[in-house]
């Protein structure tokens, strides 16, 4: 007597979808020019988030942003990480990240969003993060 230990077909389940405000909420350009002034010139700071307020909204895969800021992925034990994982789930709308493109150092800088990044990639790294780049 032979045994056939097929698994059940799945259906396969839709991947969450990723909701965006259409605009950058107002709060996070001051939080991107905390983080800039650490490591820009302030006269450059205010000059990058001049021209971040202006730049229209990109869409770019989650892994390619990761991949380009060089950064490590944070974990869901972060609270900052699980607080925009449970707004994922539940369906609100996120605010687009604020990314700066350092050409000298061959990066991308997210100025502000990280935890927004991170918790998207969670979910699916091939989901199209909405930003602002300059």
């Amino acid at each position: 007597m032979t045994l056939n230990f097929t698994a059940p077909i799945m259906p396969k389940s839709t991947p969450l979808q990723i909701k965006w405000l259409p605009e950058v909420e107002e709060h996070d350009y001051p939080a991107a020019a905390s983080y800039l002034s650490i490591i820009y010139p302030e006269t450059q700071v205010k000059d990058m988030v001049k021209r971040l307020r202006k730049a229209p909204i990109h869409h770019f895969k989650a892994k390619d942003v990761f991949r380009a800021s060089g950064l490590s992925l944070l974990g869901i034990s972060n609270s900052h990480v699980a607080k925009d994982m449970k707004k994922i789930r539940k369906g609100k709308a996120l605010s687009p990240l604020l990314l700066v493109r350092d050409t000298q150092n061959g990066k991308v800088v997210i100025a502000d969003g990280y935890h927004r990044m991170c918790a998207i990639y969670k979910f699916n790294e091939d989901a199209f993060i909405h930003c602002q780049i300059v």
